[in-house]
């Protein structure tokens, strides 16, 4: 993990995100394979170009993860369709399109967690190009 991740981990006022957050990350580099960066408010890893039939394009983070005021949030860029069995061995948790709501990490199976993230990596680097 680098001083600027550490930085931003160290800066997070609750103490249950922020310990969870110092536990989450370097899995997330492990399982991803990109070291961690900060972004806005996250702490990201990897990037990748998309481009819109509508010809709208820009550039995004292959996963993340951010301590919100109320609960974690890890962006699984993919979506959850294709990970449906393994979100249900997941335990308590709320999910959006490609957002995955937990209020602390002893609410999940962090194994189950981890094999989302890595099988998201995986895919979101099939379909897209994908670098540090």
């Amino acid at each position: 993990m680098n001083r600027e991740v550490s930085k931003f981990i160290k800066s997070i006022e609750h103490p249950t995100r922020r310990e969870d957050l110092e536990i989450i990350v370097p899995l997330m580099e492990k399982v991803s394979g990109y070291k961690g960066f900060v972004g806005l408010k996250s702490v990201c890893f990897g990037n990748y170009h998309y481009k819109y039939e509508s010809g709208r394009e820009g550039d995004s983070v292959v996963t993340a993860v951010s301590p919100r005021k109320t609960q974690i949030v890890l962006y699984i860029m993919p979506g959850f369709k294709q990970y449906g069995a393994l979100v249900k061995k997941l335990g308590k948790h709320k999910k959006g399109s490609s957002c995955l709501y937990i209020n602390k990490l002893a609410d999940v199976d962090i194994d189950v967690l981890l094999k989302i993230v890595e099988r998201s990596c995986r895919d979101m680097k099939k379909k897209y190009e994908c670098w540090e």
